[in-house]
This record gives structure tokens, C-alpha cells and sequence, in this order.
């Protein structure tokens, strides 16, 4: 039963409120003022919700439907001051009396609006089948067209997404074997695996390992497991990975023990074609550089999580995903996005690590290496250094 006794939305003020992270400017919600509301670097100035089948949708905010994502308005609190609440605490990654605080509700009252819109995200319950399941995949699943941005360099038409390790941090202090969760840093993490396109958006994740575990591990538990739905390169089209992968069909990995990073070039270019390649493979691998770094510069709660159970947290890392997808597809003019694009150098975050080379004994890698994908580097490689020559 809900504790709180506040029966009226007006007592939740929120005009001049700053909310870092989440833009709501001009969103005109009935009897909750959102005036003046700024969630920095979350624009939804022209997105909106659809809430409920007897409540007007309001302008520019289709965000769920009702039907699809079961997020509704309660006696007591609207879905939208729900969504503010959940923003609220992803974007500055507070505490629950904090938020508490701030919407003046019971921690109860919090705790229950904020899964509910976790909830409605994620759909755990029903098997994963929520908005982030339309939101986090390819545009084009068959890899049939070339990237705009790199259609016109004939080097890359091939290339059609980058994968990346990322870990993330949080806590494990209630789990038994959390000692799993302590990563190379030696604080408790999640090893998430992404995979993003070149327009910044995140068309694969595989979350909800241990920071100890293996970046090898659960790169080919993703490929191999049917289950991931992960999408596989078609013939002809290569994904872009780290050195640290496994040499495989359909995945383009730089040359070993070769200069690889920008700033190992700043002060001489690439002296050969093994070089040439690993500068161009290292200039792709910033798009999901730039993707990182807007996911971690725009939703606080990924540098440090609150104490919520090792599921909330999956469901926290899978919903700002999703979150920053629709953003991209709806908001074309983000001041986080824009940002990030306009400036090639600014990437918000330190540079993300290389994925570890070093495979266990209990690592499946049964193809072995891969001549063809060797051969397809090397022709690429030369196509670059030639066209450097000239």
C-alpha cells in the first residue's frame, strides 16, 4: 500500500528546478510545473509521452504508450512526474532520499515510481521485451547499405559497426561471491560488451557480467550463443573489434605489437602499411568512443552506482542505453550529441582501454584464427597506405 499521503501533483514544484543531465523547457504538463526545468545534456524539449487512453497525450513527448510499455498514472502521481523521478536519479545518479527530497514523496513512493518506469524500459518481466528492445538494434539488420559516413571513402565501405568493452561501475556488496565483480582497479564493475554503428547509436549490448570476467569470454559468449540475437556481419561486411578479439570471419582487428592509439602518430605519421591501417582502424573505433562518452557525461548513476540489487543495476545499464538511442533518433539537435560531433577531439571521458588479449583455458574458440579475415586486412592496409603515398 502507498505510505504517502499527498494527494495533489501541484505540491510538486518544480519551476526554476535544475535538473542536470534532462532538458524539459517548455514541456507543459497539467497541474505539475515543470517551468524553467533543466536536466542538462537530456534535451526533451521535442520528444513526449503517450500516457494514458483518457488523459491527452501531450505535445512532443511520445514516449510510451500505454499498451506497449504499461507505464500509466496512478490516483496520486502522474507518468510523467514517474519519468521525472527515474530521469532525476539516472541523470545525477542520487540516492533515494535524495530524490525523495527533492519531489517531497515517501521513499516508498520513490522506490515504486522509479522501478516502475525501469520496468517499463527494460521488461524484464516480459522477457526483455520493453522499449529497449526497439530501441537498441540495427537500423538495417542485413548490413545491405554503407554507413553515410564513410560511403564515400571506398577503404571502409565494408565496415559496418564497432564493438568495444566497457566496464561499469557498481556494487555486489550483497552477493556471496562478489569478489567476481572486482575488475582490474580493484573496485566492483560490470563488464559490459556494446556494439554502436556511425551514427553514435548502440545497436547491441550484452550486460550482466562480472568485472572479473574475461572481455574474450563474453565476446564469444555474445556471437555464439543464438539467444544474444546478436547480429552477425552478412558476407562482405566486417565489424570493427579490438586487438584483443579473436581473429575471426566478419571481424577486423588492427595488427599486433604495431602503433596503434592518435597519440601515437601525433609526432610522426604511419611509416608503413600495418601502421597506415592501425591509425585508420583507430580514427572508426572513436565513433563508439564518442558513443561512451555521451552515455557517461549525460547519466551520472554509470560512475557510481546506488546501492540497488545487481538486477536494478542490469536494468540501469540496459535503460540508459536505450535511453540515449531514443535521444539520437529524436533529437537531432542535442547539445550533448552536437557537442560531441562537432568537436573530433572532445571525447568526455578517459580514452576507453583495450579489450585484454590474454584468452583462458575455458575460452571456446574453436575456428582458430582466421587467413581470410588476415588476407582482407592486408588488402585494405595496402589500399590505405597507397592512397597515403600519393
Amino acid at each position: 500500500m502507498d505510505q504517502d499521503t499527498s494527494s495533489e501533483i501541484p505540491n510538486v514544484n518544480l519551476e526554476n528546478a535544475k535538473i542536470p543531465n534532462v532538458n524539459l523547457e517548455n514541456v507543459e504538463i497539467p497541474n505539475v510545473n515543470l517551468e524553467n526545468v533543466e536536466i542538462p545534456n537530456v534535451n526533451l524539449k521535442n520528444v513526449a509521452i503517450n500516457i494514458d487512453d483518457d488523459q491527452k497525450p501531450i505535445p512532443k513527448l511520445n514516449f510510451y504508450s500505454t499498451s506497449s510499455y504499461g507505464l500509466k498514472s496512478s490516483d496520486k502521481m502522474t507518468a510523467v512526474e514517474k519519468l521525472g523521478i527515474f530521469f532525476y536519479t539516472l541523470a545525477l545518479g542520487v540516492s533515494n532520499r535524495d530524490v525523495s527530497e527533492r519531489f517531497q514523496r515517501s521513499g516508498e513512493t520513490i522506490s515504486r515510481a522509479f522501478h516502475e518506469v525501469l520496468e517499463a524500459i527494460t521488461g524484464r518481466s516480459k522477457g526483455f521485451h520493453g522499449l529497449a528492445r526497439e530501441m537498441i538494434k540495427p537500423r538495417d539488420p542485413t548490413f545491405q547499405s554503407t554507413p553515410h559516413q564513410i560511403i564515400n571513402d571506398k577503404r571502409y565501405m565494408s565496415i559496418v559497426l564497432v564493438v568495444l568493452m566497457v566496464h561499469i561501475l557498481g556494487h555486489a556488496s550483497q552477493r556471496p561471491n562478489k569478489y567476481l565483480y572486482i575488475g582490474r582497479k580493484g573496485i566492483p564493475t560490470f563488464n559490459v560488451m556494446a556494439v554502436c554503428d556511425f551514427d553514435l547509436c548502440f545497436t547491441f549490448i550484452s550486460v550482466g557480467w562480472e568485472g572479473s570476467t574475461h572481455d574474450t569470454r563474453v565476446f564469444l559468449h555474445a556471437i555464439n550463443n543464438r539467444s544474444m540475437n546478436f547480429p552477425k556481419p552478412s558476407e562482405g561486411k566486417y565489424y570493427l573489434v579490438d586487438k584483443g578479439y579473436p581473429d575471426r570471419k566478419g571481424y577486423l582487428v588492427p595488427y599486433p605489437k604495431t602503433r596503434y592509439h592518435k597519440s601515437q602518430f601525433e609526432n610522426e605519421p604511419p611509416k608503413n602499411m600495418k601502421e597506415a591501417f592501425n591509425r585508420s582502424h583507430s580514427s572508426l573505433r572513436s565513433f563508439i568512443e564518442k558513443s561512451f562518452g555521451i552515455l557517461k557525461k549525460r547519466w551520472k548513476i554509470l560512475g557510481g552506482m546506488p546501492k540497488y540489487s545487481v538486477e536494478t543495476q542490469h536494468d540501469i545499464i540496459i535503460d540508459v542505453f536505450a535511453l540515449h538511442n531514443y535521444i539520437r533518433n529524436n533529437d537531432k539537435e542535442d547539445k550533448v550529441f552536437t557537442t560531441f560531433e562537432q568537436h573530433s577531439d572532445y571525447m568526455g571521458c578517459d580514452e576507453l582501454r583495450d579489450v585484454r588479449g590474454t584468452v583462458t583455458n575455458n575460452d571456446n574458440i574453436s575456428s582458430g584464427t582466421s587467413n581470410e579475415m588476415k588476407q582482407i586486412r592486408n588488402d585494405i592496409a595496402t589500399s590505405i597506405w597507397n592512397v597515403r603515398r600519393r
